[in-house]
């Protein structure tokens, strides 16, 4: 069912290979700055570097999130820090540029062949003869194999995604073992957008696919030009060191750790060199790096979406007219004049979760599906639905207070403030907004748990393929879209859209149904993308090479190229 897209940072989760889970933040503003007119950031900014230009050693800190409790990237509570920190352990077997368009690795893949034999799509994938996991297990035809079953979505797997795998009628040993040829039960328009991830074939059930990972990275199950050298689940710290079995580029880097830290920690610890890279997506963080020397500070256009959840769940949303009055409630403009002061940043709205506004197909789903903001309609909407408002400005009705609790993850200032824009717009119609502040390690537990009546998060995509990912967000049992609100017509309408034969016929029909999608389940409400603004210290070159995070747009580039640029 689902899409490569996942939540983001004390943000988001879940997704196959494209959307991912992020928690959301970033903007927010300085007083006293003389008005700029706002701009849009395009494109990639990551410091791209040849390896020639690099020198050899040296190690890279970086802040993350959470180490989360689910590390296997493919299983559907995993986050984008859980895909973080998996890329630098694990096979890179295919890469993207930060255009979106993938490409097998040569130090893995020696040959991708794609064509369509009575019929059927047929993709055939070769290793190299060197590829193999760190316990010695050779990469081959079974590893595709093993990673098509556990991808599916049956036999107990839970996937991020199960969008293509589904696809797929069998795969089979080609000219050698090293081969692996995949066929599909008829035409299938997205085989570039498969097997980024894939499965160690001694993960050979649900039960080891789903458990196996929990707390624990499985290095021995890994492979690449970095291994793990020491986790500390508890200190919130994993360290990667070059890999003695590594057969490709030597890594340029002796050393690389990922340390658990909240936005203001990582702040101070980039201040006094700590870390190498830190987030400055507000105008309050990029003024507390102004006066450093030695460090360089990147704009790039963010793959992703901040939106809003509702827990249908719950007995206060349980019918449509009640949450789409409340999500008619968001001013959306306020919360990015907020988010963004002092940014001098602009964007179209988003309107889709399918694709962004800067790419070809975009629709405005949101708008034709009816939402708008508007107050006065949602209160009318509101009483028409038997909600009647107190004594004390909330409403009631049989019983039950119009009320949620709302979870805010991390210390940054600003979450909290946006936190206060929704308390005060959802008061406008009655509703009262409980926030309830806890740490960003303790994101992915509350969302998968659904420990919350509203909750604002981040879907991150690895992959410019959006309408492939469809089912991801929209399906019955979403791993990303958890407010309970989708039906069974839903799989069968989306299913129909992936059977046309070409993206060039899926996207417009896509996008016509996500409006259709939207205003018969109002359970999300896209806010807005946001720009991806980070400060590093000056030399860093090949920046965030992982899928679904940080400033090369859609890239997915070899984790063994990012070092210091020579002096």
């Amino acid at each position: 069912m689902k899409k490569s897209t996942k939540w983001m940072g004390a943000a988001a989760i879940a997704a196959g290979f494209s959307l991912v889970l992020t928690s959301c933040a970033g903007g927010g503003g300085s007083e006293g700055e003389e008005p700029q007119e706002a701009e849009t950031v395009t494109g990639a900014d990551y410091n791209p570097q040849d390896r020639e230009n690099l020198e050899q050693g040296g190690t890279f800190v970086f802040p993350l999130d959470e180490i989360t409790p689910q590390m296997n990237a493919m299983q559907q509570d995993g986050s984008v820090d859980t895909q973080t920190v998996w890329s630098w352990y694990n096979p890179q077997i295919i890469l993207s540029t930060p255009e979106g368009e993938s490409y097998p690795n040569p130090t893995y893949i020696s040959e991708r062949e794609v064509d369509v034999v009575d019929g059927n799509t047929v993709m055939t994938l070769t290793f190299v003869d060197e590829a193999e996991f760190n316990d010695g297990t050779p990469m081959d035809w079974k590893t595709i194999e093993n990673t098509w079953i556990a991808n599916r979505g049956d036999d107990g797997y839970s996937p991020n995604s199960t969008e293509g795998y589904r696809n797929i009628a069998s795969v089979e040993m080609g000219e050698s073992e090293k081969q692996a040829v995949i066929t599909f039960d008829g035409t299938f328009a997205w085989t570039d957008a498969l097997f980024f991830n894939v499965v160690h074939p001694a993960v050979d059930s649900g039960d080891k696919f789903n458990e196996a990972y929990l707390e624990e990275a499985h290095p021995e199950w890994g492979a690449g030009p970095y291994k793990v050298d020491n986790f500390d689940k508890n200190g919130g710290t994993i360290t990667f060191v070059p890999n003695e079995n590594w057969w490709g580029d030597e890594p340029m880097l002796d050393e690389v750790t990922f340390r658990v830290m909240e936005d203001t920690a990582a702040m101070n610890a980039f201040r006094n060199g700590e870390i190498d890279m830190v987030s400055t997506s507000t105008a309050d963080r990029l003024a507390q790096v102004e006066d450093l020397d030695g460090v360089a500070t990147y704009r790039a256009a963010r793959p992703a979406t901040n939106l809003m959840e509702l827990n249908a769940e719950r007995p206060q949303f349980e019918d449509l007219e009640t949450r789409q009055a409340l999500l008619m409630a968001v001013d959306r403009e306020q919360l990015t004049s907020v988010m963004w002061d002092g940014l001098n940043y602009t964007e179209e709205p988003s309107g889709s979760f399918n694709l962004y506004p800067f790419q070809d197909g975009y629709e405005d789903a949101l708008s034709n599906a009816g939402w708008e903001f508007n107050v006065d309609e949602a209160n009318a909407m509101l009483d028409e639905a038997g909600w009647e408002t107190g004594e004390d400005g909330i409403r009631e009705r049989d019983g039950q207070r119009f009320e949620g609790r709302m979870p805010l993850f991390g210390d940054d200032p600003i979450v909290e403030t946006r936190g206060r824009v929704f308390q005060e717009q959802l008061k406008k119609v009655g509703f009262d907004l409980e926030l309830d502040m806890r740490a960003s390690s303790e994101f992915s537990t509350t969302l998968t748990e659904k420990d919350w009546d509203l909750v604002t998060l981040g879907f991150s995509s690895s992959d410019a393929y959006g309408v492939m990912w469809m089912c991801q967000l929209y399906c019955e049992d979403s791993g990303l879209n958890l407010s309970a609100t989708m039906d069974e017509t839903f799989d069968e309408r989306i299913h129909e859209v992936e059977a046309l034969p070409t993206p060039e016929e899926q996207i417009p029909a896509a996008m016509e149904l996500e409006a259709e999608l939207m205003s018969e389940s109002w359970g999300m409400l896209p806010l807005y993308g946001g720009p991806e603004i980070w400060t590093v210290k000056e030399g860093l070159a090949n920046l965030t090479p992982e899928p679904y995070t940080g400033l090369d747009l859609f890239g997915v580039l070899p984790v063994e190229n990012v070092g210091w640029v020579a002096e």
